[in-house]
């Protein structure tokens, strides 16, 4: 519909991805974005940063809980999961990047996982689900940033 928001496209493109959606190339891509994302997060969980956070964040329980990457000790509410996990991806600065500089698997990847922990047992996601949420989480950054005209002065202010 022409009279169609900018926002209700862009929430229809994205509520109508599925599995179908997914190449053999995407597929293979995500796999390795996913492996280096890992990789470069359980490296970070020996960083200051995400000692502090790690510590700071043992404050909350829940009966829901995911866990923390290098930490077999304790788990954490999805929520402060993906935001532990999240800072140990960051913390190294090695994660994937776009221009202008975000960096899109950092985000992504430790929320999808740490919610795909959170899911009862009966309804866990099947790799591939998880392929698709992590494939949706890029896709809504990538748009978000070719939306963005924040994001377009970033090489200008550096």
């Amino acid at each position: 519909f022409p009279s169609q928001t900018i926002t209700g496209n862009f929430a229809n493109v994205i509520h109508g991805l599925n599995a179908n959606h997914l190449t053999d190339q995407v597929i293979q891509r995500s796999k390795r974005m996913i492996l280096d994302t890992l990789g470069v997060g359980l490296l970070g969980t020996n960083t200051e940063v995400c000692h502090k956070v790690t510590q700071y964040s043992k404050i909350y329980s829940s009966d829901i809980s995911s866990t923390i990457w290098g930490h077999l000790d304790f788990r954490l509410p999805p929520l402060y999961a993906a935001f532990v996990n999240g800072v140990a991806v960051h913390s190294m600065d090695f994660d994937d990047t776009w221009h202008p500089a975000t960096h899109p698997s950092g985000a992504v990847l430790p929320a999808v996982i740490a919610l795909s922990e959170a899911f009862p047992q009966k309804k866990k996601i099947s790799g591939l689900d998880l392929l698709l949420a992590f494939n949706v989480g890029i896709e809504v950054q990538g748009r978000l940033l070719h939306f963005s005209s924040e994001a377009r002065n970033i090489p200008k202010r550096y």
